[in-house]
């Protein structure tokens, strides 16, 4: 058998034999044998909260078992195939192995990446808010089509997503907006996207059809939950206003003040909320939404440590600089700033193809030690 095909197979089985002790391999088959059978149980499905919880946690176990599982099973089954091929060294042998090899190279490439998203708050649901920035119009319609390419995004991952509040502007687009997408490790896959994003174009609202640069700003946060521990005193450090809610959503939105923003004094930090039809949900959901951001600021601040001990400046986020530039005409482009991935085809990013932007950042912040470790 060639050398290369060897020695790729050698390669590969020691990567798989690493995933497999790195991850605990062992143990999380055990935790999600435990799961199973605590889901068994009567009475299981009595605490929903409770059960739904339960039911994340063993997606997220299972997310990484069932691929280990065919790993270590494919490890097994290429083995068989060397020695095999030590007695029959055919093409026919070359090419199985061959094919296995692609096969398994192919889920530890995806298993590898995983290990990318390893803080604890990767693994959590993303908010993701969206303003206009500088560019009038333009601006506004940009920060409209970032937030379907959230969208679509999400749909493309069967993720769910829930539009938490909306504020369009006078002409076109909108002003800003806060999506909530729900999904495992959703904040771990977009927490690179915030910053400012660049769009250039021919200008649909200029007659002179000159061309125009808009800004919008993203930031995302993760939808923390009971285990992180963010202290918040509501009544003594938080402002609340009430008003109506603006937008799409009938009689009854528009004329209650069910409509919540709450303001961090200490920090200065502002959410709002008005999906809900009661005041009361939409103050719940606002209070989740501003304990998300507060505990993104923990993040922060642990990443500019990070970027000062190396003696580098830190990312800033909402608002800050310009993580990606879109250019629409005379040229047809997309290219990160950061990772500097750049593809040819805007439109298909704008649809939603968000992936190679997404790992490309993940692998340049662990290059650039930015992965919070």
């Amino acid at each position: 058998m060639q050398n290369d095909v060897q020695e790729t197979c050698d390669n590969l089985m020691k990567r798989i034999l690493y995933l497999k002790d790195s991850l605990d391999y062992d143990v999380k088959r055990e935790q999600v044998k435990e799961i199973n059978d605590r889901m068994a149980q009567p009475g299981f499905w009595d605490n929903q909260e409770k059960a739904q919880e339960t039911m994340a946690e063993l997606r997220r176990l299972k997310s990484l078992v069932t691929p280990l599982e065919e790993l270590v099973q494919g490890r097994d089954d290429l083995e068989v195939l060397l020695e095999f091929a030590e007695a029959d060294d055919s093409e026919e042998t070359v090419q199985e192995i061959t094919s296995t090899c692609d096969r398994l190279g192919s889920i530890v490439d995806k298993v590898e990446f995983q290990l990318l998203l390893g803080q604890p708050e990767d693994a959590l649901n993303a908010y993701v808010t969206i303003q206009a920035g500088e560019g009038g119009t333009d601006a506004a319609d940009w920060a409209e089509m970032l937030l379907r390419m959230y969208i679509r995004w999400a749909e493309k991952e069967e993720m769910a997503t829930e539009l938490l509040e909306r504020t369009d502007a006078e002409e076109a687009g909108i002003r800003h907006a806060t999506l909530l997408i729900k999904g495992d490790y959703a904040f771990g896959y977009l927490k690179g996207e915030s910053g400012n994003h660049r769009l250039v174009r021919m200008s649909p609202f200029n007659s002179a059809g000159k061309r125009q640069t808009a800004f919008a700003a993203v930031d995302v946060t993760p939808e923390v939950d009971d285990s992180f521990e963010i202290d918040i005193d509501w009544d003594n450090d938080v402002d609340e206003d009430t008003m109506r809610a603006g937008g799409a959503g009938g009689q009854h939105v528009n004329k209650t003040e069910s409509a919540v923003r709450l303001t961090h004094k200490e920090s200065g930090l502002v959410v709002r909320c008005q999906n809900e039809r009661s005041q009361h949900q939409n103050r719940a959901s606002a209070r989740k939404m501003l304990t998300a951001k507060l505990y993104q600021m923990e993040i922060e601040k642990r990443e500019s440590e990070n970027a000062a001990r190396r003696g580098e400046k830190s990312k800033i986020g909402f608002g800050g600089e310009t993580i990606r530039n879109y250019v629409l005409q005379p040229e047809q482009f997309v290219k990160d700033t950061r990772s500097e991935l750049k593809t040819a085809n805007p439109l298909t990013v704008l649809e939603g193809e968000l992936d190679p932007f997404l790992e490309a950042y993940l692998k340049w912040s662990v290059e650039q030690g930015d992965d919070g470790n």
